[in-house]
């Protein structure tokens, strides 16, 4: 007599089966050789992230320190040269990536969260409530990003909690929407209807058996999303509208007195400038690679 299926068993046979192989190093290894380009905008990416992280130790000055004579001109003591109060511009553009980084990581993981989890109990639910629900992203969709960010933070006031929510805010209705479509084409599998079948709570189904495999899109759209972050928070910044000086924060660096000053001292917001396209470039081309690697479609390519 034959011994009869486990139908749990099934469902978490076929999980496995959608899940990458090989070990992290093999699979790291092999995005480096097949991904180069992703790999120098990974390299861009932690040149900016890791200098500013560890500013205190890589310059002698604080960001609020007068280091020098007003608008000195870069030298061998002021790499970046100064401002119009005389502090180091060097030091300034590290700590101030420091903000920048934070403001994009934890609005990035802010509103991929909460986007992920909508779009998942949406598309699950289906119905009334998801007709309802897709309206009101509709609308939000139709605002800019950017002039929903300052919407948010002229309604809550300039400190950087709110820049951080207003910038996840502006991120909910996209994410919603890619993490709708991706929920989509995964709710109707075999192992979700086997995972029906045998009682298994929409919760547990939605967060062990949806969730899981819709996580490479979500992680393209995340990257691209933190670089966007970073450009919002500066653009807020830059109108005043995103972290207070004295804080530095690149954003505000290349406004106020670097525009007063720009054809005397162009490094004030020359230098800020470029640690901001650099970050945000890398960034992309991360982005890209990681897409290229992620989506099954454009792996042949």
């Amino acid at each position: 007599m034959g011994t009869a299926a486990n139908p749990t068993t099934d469902v978490q046979a076929i999980g496995e089966a959608v899940r990458p192989h090989g070990s992290t190093s093999q699979r790291l290894l092999a995005f480096a050789r097949s991904k180069p380009v992703g790999v120098i905008g990974l390299v861009f990416v932690l040149l900016v992230g890791v200098t500013s992280l560890l500013a205190d130790r890589v310059t002698d000055y604080g960001p609020t320190q007068l280091a020098g004579p007003p608008l000195q001109r870069p030298n061998g003591d002021h790499f970046f040269g100064t401002d119009d109060f005389g502090r180091d511009v060097f030091a300034r553009v590290l700590y101030g990536g420091r903000i920048s980084l934070r403001v994009g990581f934890l609005a990035t993981i802010l509103g991929i969260s909460a986007g992920t989890l909508a779009g998942l109990v949406s598309a699950y639910r289906a119905g009334w409530f998801d007709l309802i629900f897709q309206r009101v992203i509709d609308a939000l969709i139709a605002f800019p990003t950017l002039v929903l960010a300052l919407a948010v933070v002229a309604a809550l006031g300039t400190n950087q909690r709110n820049v951080i929510l207003a910038i996840a805010i502006s991120q909910f209705p996209n994410v919603v929407r890619v993490a709708r479509s991706a929920v989509l084409s995964v709710r109707e599998e075999q192992y979700i209807e086997a995972a029906r079948a045998i009682g298994v709570p929409n919760g547990r189904i939605m967060l062990r058996h949806i969730l899981p495999n819709i996580v490479g899109p979500l992680i393209v759209i995340a990257t691209a999303y933190f670089g966007a972050a970073i450009v919002t928070e500066a653009a807020l910044s830059f109108v005043g509208l995103g972290v207070p000086p004295p804080q530095p924060s690149w954003g505000n660096m290349m406004s106020g007195s670097a525009r007063t000053y720009i054809s005397v001292a162009w490094w004030m917001a020359l230098f800020p400038g470029i640690a901001l396209s650099m970050l945000v470039f890398g960034v992309n081309l991360f982005g890209d690679a990681l897409r290229d690697v992620l989506d099954p479609r454009l792996r042949n390519r």
